[in-house]
Order: C-alpha cells, then sequence, then structure tokens
C-alpha cells in the first residue's frame, strides 16, 4: 500500500466489514433471539439454544468469519503502521484488542457454557436447572461480546477515515 494510493485497504475493508456483521451478530442475540427465548418454557429454551448453537457449530462461514475478522484486524493494523498511519494504526491496533477480547470471551464463556447445555438432559426438571446455569451468564458474555465488536467497529471506522484523511494531505 503506497501512501499515494486511493484504494481502500482490503485488509482494513475485510476487518471493518466483519467487525460489523459479528456486532450485528451478537446484537442480534442480545435484542431479538434471548429475550424472544426469555418467554418459552424451560425445556423449549434449552432445546431452541441448543440447534441454535449446533447451526453455528457447523457452519463453515460462521468459523471463517469469527476468526478471519480477527486475522484481518491485526493485518489491517500491521500494514498501517508500515504505511506510517500513526493515528489509524492505533486505532486498528485497538480494535484487534476489542475483537480479541470478544474471542476469548467466546471461547472462555460462551462455549463451555453451550457445551455444557448441549450435554444436559431436556426433561422438565433438568431442563430448568440446565437453563438457570446458563442463561444469565451467556447474556452477560454475549453483552461483552457485543459491546467489545462495536468499539472495534467504531475504531476501525475511525481507522479508516484516518487513512483517508492522511492519504489527501
Amino acid at each position: 500500500m503506497s501512501p499515494t494510493s486511493t484504494r481502500p485497504d482490503p485488509a482494513l475493508l475485510a476487518a471493518t466489514v466483519g467487525t460489523g456483521l459479528m456486532a450485528g451478530l451478537y446484537l442480534a442475540f442480545d435484542v431479538g433471539v434471548m429475550p424472544a427465548l426469555a418467554r418459552r418454557d424451560d425445556e423449549a429454551f434449552v432445546s431452541a439454544m441448543r440447534r441454535v448453537n449446533d447451526a453455528l457449530d457447523d457452519s463453515a462461514s460462521f468459523g471463517a468469519l469469527f476468526l478471519g475478522v480477527f486475522v484481518a484486524t491485526g493485518v489491517a493494523a500491521r500494514r498501517l503502521r508500515r504505511a506510517e498511519r500513526g493515528a489509524a494504526a492505533r486505532r486498528a491496533g485497538a480494535a484487534a484488542v476489542l475483537y480479541g477480547l470478544s474471542v476469548a470471551v467466546t471461547v472462555g464463556a460462551n462455549l463451555p457454557l453451550n457445551r455444557r447445555l448441549r450435554g444436559a438432559p431436556v426433561a422438565a426438571s433438568a431442563a430448568t436447572a440446565a437453563r438457570t446455569a446458563y442463561e444469565r451468564p451467556w447474556r452477560t458474555a454475549n453483552a461483552v461480546r457485543t459491546a467489545a465488536c462495536l468499539g472495534a467497529l467504531v475504531l476501525l471506522g475511525d481507522a479508516a477515515r484516518r487513512r483517508a484523511v492522511s492519504r489527501a494531505w
């Protein structure tokens, strides 16, 4: 990427779009999926969350997006540093840290909760215990992922703006 390039940086573009998609997915759970499931009985809740988790686990597209965003954000930060776009590079680096936080929360909280829910019996009494152990911690962890991705998205948007502004000078 030359300092006079007018083309968008592909890594920064991929990081920004991918982070927006991940933020949107997490936000959809915060404001739509989980509130809707909260109205269901325990057996229906456990059954539905198992199906959702299985669908995401089986999705190669989701896995590629989830990890690809992390890589693209790091690559974008490195490319901006090499192009001597200091302010943009710092923002992309901070976005990589925030997106990394969302990955860490997923791996450290959401996935273990999903695995435990997958192994829980669905019978009424067991479903109640499984839901109680799952719902609140999962929602809390998801809110952290959402906030981290939204913060990363803002930083990446600002990095792209700063890259464009510094290129225009």
